[in-house]
């Protein structure tokens, strides 16, 4: 073939695939959410007069083409390996993988996102808590705190450092050594409800709770588990499972959503079925205030846990030790609004949060 008619042929060809793609586009049925990504897409925009002038509405059918395009998660998965294999790239968009595992980068310490929202913390502590509270907070290392030491990861000990500046009065339970990489999932940042016993014994041992050690859970696995950094890394690679726990004082108790005025089981099953995220299993997920009661509980103590999403895996496994936990989750609701649905009288109080949590500042 000579150069002539190759040049030809290259130009046919691609001009081929350029009209295949194109009319794929159009015959191809919007999508609202990327299962993979676990987030909503985009949709083709409302033109106004007004949005067209403005050049909102350009940007908005930028944002649409490039989320439902044909095949979209194929050319992300080849833009991965590309990144990979091809330019030896150690990160793809901040996740990098090892041994079968995903992580994401979080660095460096923001010692002023530590300090706001340590001063979040206290602000509550002055204006709703009183003496009588038995007041505590933790910290949930990041999973790569547990990779080898040439990793560039936050230091849990200097984070605590740096909050105890501003929470001086309030005592700090450690967990880091409850803790180590098989407890969180590979494809998520979360850690495994079945691995959780170590810590809520460090919690009962430094909070002055009975040691439930001795009680047994069943396992309940659900299945496969694709986690958030799966989506988000563009690898295919082996899912994790996903396993509840159950035991009488656990079935027989029930939550009160306020989000939805709905009373739900602790485990919800419906939300795992319909779900983008199968962690809403626990507790249904993202909500901004939940209440679980122990309907076999015969103490009558309460717990105020202020959390992220890691609190709802754990907290099922603290009802043992209480008649009633409040979840509060503060990158939800306002911290200045909290008195209209909560008596804050004599509970226990723990705030519990996740090291990206706190160093990002995100909580109201």
């Amino acid at each position: 073939m000579n150069e002539k008619r190759k040049n030809k042929v290259i130009t046919i060809g691609f001009i081929a695939i350029l009209f295949i793609l194109f009319i794929a586009n159009i015959i191809k049925k919007d999508e609202a959410v990327s299962i993979s990504e676990r987030r909503k897409l985009a949709q083709f925009p409302t033109v106004t007069l007004e949005n067209v002038a403005s050049g909102k509405t350009m940007e908005e059918i930028d944002k649409y083409v490039v989320d439902q395009f044909v095949l979209r998660d194929s050319f992300r998965s080849i833009k991965a390996y590309w990144s990979d294999y091809i330019f030896r790239q150690k990160d793809n968009n901040g996740l990098f993988l090892k041994d079968g595992c995903i992580y994401k980068i979080e660095y460096p310490l923001n010692k002023k996102n530590v300090q706001k929202t340590s001063s979040k913390i206290k602000n509550i502590c002055e204006k709703y808590l009183n003496d009588d509270m038995n007041i505590y907070y933790s910290l949930i290392p990041d999973k790569n705190y547990y990779l080898e030491s040439d990793y560039l990861k936050i230091d849990v000990y200097e984070m605590q450092k740096v909050m105890q500046e501003v929470l001086p009065n309030i005592k700090y339970i450690d967990i880091t050594d409850a803790l180590s990489l098989q407890d969180y999932y590979k494809t998520d940042l979360h850690w495994k409800q079945e691995n959780l016993r170590k810590v809520v014994k460090v919690l009962e041992d430094k909070m002055n709770l009975k040691n439930t050690s001795n009680i047994h859970y069943e396992i309940q696995n659900l299945g496969s588990f694709y986690g958030a950094y799966y989506g988000q890394l563009g690898r295919k690679i082996f899912p994790d499972t996903i396993n509840i726990l159950t035991s009488n004082t656990i079935n027989n108790s029930n939550t009160y959503n306020y989000q939805t005025s709905n009373n739900e089981k602790v485990y919800n099953m419906q939300k795992f079925k319909t779900s983008s995220d199968k962690y809403d299993v626990y507790l249904s997920g993202a909500t901004p205030l939940i209440t679980i009661e122990n309907k076999d509980g015969s103490n009558e103590k309460e717990l105020l846990l202020f959390r992220d999403s890691f609190g709802s895996s754990i907290a099922p496994l603290l009802l043992e030790n209480y008649k009633k936990i409040t979840l509060i989750d503060l990158r939800y609701i306002s911290s200045s609004i909290l008195d209209k649905y909560v008596d804050f009288e004599n509970q226990d109080v723990l705030f519990l949060y996740n090291t990206l949590i706190v160093n990002q500042n995100i909580l109201k």
